[in-house]
């Protein structure tokens, strides 16, 4: 009888787990490492993989602990990012949507309340049971909103851990922004807004500000010794001075050793988390409570490296600089023929005019910065590997390589929010418990693309994606891109409106595409411009991904190409304008919830393109 019961309990439970469409599977717990403005030839899988060499074009690399995670799992070499500038990256992946059907284009914060929307991915997991946790850099701007209309934060993870809350406290080596209305006991009547500071080794904090430098005789110094101690080179523009106020830090030495940065923190963190179970733990004075063993984990570390400042430690540095690296030269007849909004983006952060010095300064600190964030990378990997294996749970790594990525002075420049390669670029490797899911060694070529992470995160969690709550998904599951059962994308699309304006790009094996797509940013007004346009007004740019891999020559106004960027326009504007768009008036701080819509082509996405 006692038997009887027990089996009838487990199979109504059973049953109530299937109707809220969980899988009898055991879920796996999944880490999900997220890298910052990462090119992909920093990693030797990688360049293998796309280029059939070892190290960059450009020089020497080191990526042994993400070449670990390539030989444990499957890789997904030709990955595409569907905006080349952070927030609206990871937007895209929290969401699972292309930003024409989130309408989260840029660095806009967004609500939860406006009618399209969904809830985010570890919001999604929670409901499927899992305990959800993220430390680093998050760039997922989403609000809640008050009755009264204003914003209010809302929690995408249960606990989170936020850069700036425990740089504040000295666990860093550098830290930005924040609202400082006083700093070591200097009160100001107007708060400070431009503060930047490095933490020393004895937790010294080095406050670089303008503002406070007019108001303070003390750190009136600081800015120039700072630059001076830690070989500081910041952006600067062709005929302007170098400031040591503001700029892109592109080039430096860490403040602290490895393991102590910012970076270093999150590893050490996820660890921290992941070690006291069911136990208190702090991070410096803010107080967490460490994972629950009985539930499954999501948890996702967002590494800040090699994001501006690029500052490795110091004997990453030291290496580095003993390599030379090849620099990308400069063509002005490329400049002549660029496409206006990608002009706009070179001129906005152009590197042509460097010293040679600084160029060569900028690849090496760049690289040994990546090479010292793949140990951090191998470090969380091989904690979160431990936890599991500890208490025999299944369980998943996703790992991308870059939000974007950046160029290191191709096309004149650097920075990221244009839709050439090596912004755009961003391959995977998932690496799970389930080897005939995602087996060791493999490497997928088909194209992939970030709205693939959430649906492949939640299937693997128990949902079934059939169900109609996750009709909005864009993505594809990759374990059925890796077992040949989803559909085999001929092209990848993507649009960003960063520092560019409004541009939409398609990829295809053999070329790429780039389009504006709106006569400005005003939502919801002349939402079908680009249909009409002329193909100047257009401002195109068509490269040759065969015989022209660097993306130099554009051929928009070449006759012999003229069919083939009439047939990718055609789908290109079909899709992002006329496939479900949506467009929002979010309004300053992501209050608005005004929808506008256009679906004049529904279901021309369809994967297929035939040039």
């Amino acid at each position: 009888m006692n038997l009887q019961r027990t089996t009838l309990i487990i199979s109504f439970l059973l049953i109530g787990l299937v109707q809220k469409g969980i899988s009898q599977e055991v879920q796996p717990n999944i880490l999900w490492i997220l890298t910052d403005d990462q090119r992909y030839d920093s990693v030797k899988t990688f360049n293998q993989g796309i280029d059939g060499r070892e190290m960059s074009e450009l020089g020497y690399i080191e990526s042994p602990e993400v070449d670990k995670l390539a030989a444990m799992g499957t890789t997904f070499v030709n990955t595409y990012c569907q905006a080349t500038g952070c927030a609206p990256s990871r937007a895209a992946m929290h969401q699972g949507r292309y930003p024409f059907r989130s309408g989260v284009y840029e660095f806009e914060y967004h609500n939860n309340v406006a009618e399209h929307m969904k809830p985010s991915l570890p919001e999604q997991l929670v409901d499927l049971g899992y305990q959800t946790f993220h430390v680093g850099k998050l760039g997922y701007r989403l609000k809640g909103l008050r009755e009264n209309g204003k914003t209010k934060p809302h929690k995408v993870y249960q606990t989170d851990i936020n850069f700036r809350d425990i740089g504040k406290q000295g666990l860093t080596d550098y830290c930005a922004g924040g609202w400082w209305p006083e700093v070591e006991g200097l009160k100001f009547e107007k708060p400070i807004t431009d503060i930047t500071y490095f933490v020393g080794p004895d937790g010294e904090f080095e406050y670089v500000s303008k503002q406070l430098n007019e108001r303070s005789q003390k750190h009136r110094k600081t800015a120039k010794k700072v630059t001076k101690k830690y070989d500081l080179l910041r952006h600067y523009k062709k005929g302007q001075v170098e400031s040591i106020y503001k700029g892109m830090i592109i080039s430096g030495v860490s403040p602290q050793p490895a393991g102590k940065t910012r970076d270093g923190y999150y590893a050490h963190f996820l660890n921290e988390y992941l070690v006291n179970e069911n136990k208190p733990f702090q991070a410096g004075e803010l107080k967490f409570k460490g994972v629950d063993p009985s539930k499954p984990v999501f948890a996702h570390i967002g590494f800040d490296f090699p994001h501006t400042p690029v500052l490795p430690p110091a004997d990453f540095r030291e290496r580095f600089q003993k390599h030379t690296y090849n620099i990308p030269e400069f063509s002005e007849k490329e400049f002549q023929d660029m496409a206006k909004q990608m002009k706009k983006q070179i001129s906005y952060k152009s590197s042509y005019h460097f010293s040679k010095k600084e160029k060569q300064k900028m690849i090496q600190d760049y690289y040994a910065f990546c090479a010292y964030g793949d140990q951090l990378v191998g470090q969380a990997a091989d904690d979160f590997i431990r936890y599991s294996e500890k208490h025999k749970q299944p369980w998943m790594i996703i790992y991308v390589c870059g939000d974007h990525g950046w160029k290191l002075n191709e096309h004149g420049g650097i920075s990221k929010f244009t839709p050439w390669e090596w912004d755009s670029h961003n391959p995977m490797i998932v690496v799970s418990s389930d080897k005939k899911k995602f087996p060791a060694g493999k490497v997928v070529k088909d194209f992939t693309e970030f709205v693939d992470i959430a649906p492949t995160a939640l299937h693997a969690a128990g949902a079934d994606l059939q169900d109609d709550k996750f009709e909005y998904l864009d993505g594809l599951d990759l374990a059925e891109v890796v077992s040949d059962k989803a559909p085999v994308r001929d092209y990848i699309i993507g649009e960003s409106h960063a520092v560019t304006g409004p541009r939409a790009y398609i990829r295809t094996k053999d070329y790429v595409l780039s389009l504006k797509t709106r006569p400005s940013k005003k939502e919801g007004v002349n939402m079908k411009w680009a249909l009409s346009a002329s193909w100047e007004d257009l401002d195109p740019a068509l490269y040759s991904s065969k015989d022209d891999p660097k993306e130099l020559h554009n051929l928009a106004f070449d006759k012999n190409y003229q069919e083939v960027a009439e047939k990718m326009k055609n789908k290109l504007l079909n899709i992002v304008l006329g496939d479900n768009r949506v467009e929002i008036n979010w309004e300053k701080w992501g209050t608005g919830t005004k929808v506008f819509h256009s679906d004049f082509a529904p279901g021309f996405h369809d994967y297929k393109l035939k040039l």
